[in-house]
């Protein structure tokens, strides 16, 4: 799938045909005039027209036609290209899914390029189309509005995350029935939303300094703020990736607790069980000479001797909690 506009000030135009005439005609407008064309996983056949018409470096269109590339911002001659993760989260599954964005961003032009099925990019066209306030400040604004969308997913997940590392606690101490497996995947999860939130600290801080990217006085502010969000994100899933470990640990106690509890269990229930069988051993090697052997209330009385002796056990085990 490919969107394709021109976008100025005051209105976007949408682009019909052939796209390498877009390009033109955005290259030949002020620089409040840009195109921005969004490609969904690109054949190279398909990114053959940008690489051609754009002058782009060979590594920059390796980088765009091969995902899973970590968090990175790379200057190809004019040309700055971005690379982001998209991540979504399932809150009934608990699973983090993660997707790969690339942002080419010249002086008249952004290129957008997706892999994988998260898709924030909707939704910040929608809102960039709305407010022409954001298209004034140029090509860059596109790549703000990227970046903000993909931290304020991060920090909606990691608050989801956490909840469910808080259900996972209260099932560790109050109902003991949390698994390794739980905590292993929610760990997994958490070491997913690190990968992309850690290495994204630099890019933003990088992008927010106006070094690289060409930032107008009135831009600077908002890339700033992303900035922020990114670093208290990261401080969250750091914090997450060192609470679940604990977790593990505490379920790895009450486990031992359990089958230290257990134990004694079945240590004090095997010692009453041994007691009427040892009685019940002796008489029953068939001696001569046997105590009250010929008594007639010998029976009933060893019989009695057995039930309080296993009474008596009890009763003590009982006391010192092995029961």
């Amino acid at each position: 799938m490919t969107e394709c506009a021109i976008y100025r000030a005051d209105r976007r135009e949408p682009v019909e045909g052939d796209i390498s005439d877009s390009l033109d005609a955005a290259l030949l407008q002020d620089d409040n005039a840009f195109c921005w064309i969004d490609l969904h996983e690109p054949t190279e056949a398909e990114f053959e027209l940008a690489t051609r018409e754009l002058d782009l470096h060979p590594l920059a269109v390796e980088d765009a036609l091969t995902p899973h590339q970590r968090p990175k911002l790379e200057r190809y001659g004019k040309a700055v290209l971005v690379v982001l993760k998209a991540l979504a989260y399932d809150t009934e599954r608990r699973d983090v899914t993660s997707g790969e964005i690339l942002v080419f961003l010249g002086r008249n032009y952004v290129i957008t390029v997706r892999h994988g099925d998260v898709d924030p990019l909707t939704p910040v066209r929608r809102k960039f189309e709305a407010d022409p306030e954001m298209r004034a400040f140029g090509a860059s604004v596109v790549l703000y509005g990227v970046l903000d969308a993909v931290v304020d997913e991060y920090i909606e997940i990691a608050d989801q995350v956490q909840d469910a590392i808080t259900d996972l606690e209260e099932q560790v101490f109050l109902s003991g029935g949390a698994s390794p497996a739980e905590i292993y995947a929610l760990k997994r999860e958490v070491l997913e939303m690190h990968n992309a939130a850690q290495p994204l600290i630099p890019v933003v801080r990088t992008v927010a300094s106006g070094d690289i990217v060409r930032l107008t006085p009135e831009s600077a502010p908002f890339f700033r703020d992303v900035q922020d969000h990114a670093i208290q994100v990261s401080a969250k899933v750091a914090a997450m990736n060192e609470l679940l470990p604990q977790v593990m640990s505490a379920y790895l106690a009450q486990v031992g607790v359990t089958q230290a509890e257990d134990s004694r269990k079945i240590a004090a229930w095997a010692a009453i069980i041994m007691a009427p069988t040892l009685i019940a051993g002796v008489y029953g090697m068939n001696f001569d000479h046997m105590p009250e052997l010929k008594l007639a209330w010998a029976y009933p009385a060893v019989l009695c001797l057995m039930v309080t002796v296993c009474v008596v056990l009890y009763v003590v085990f009982k006391r010192t909690r092995w029961l």
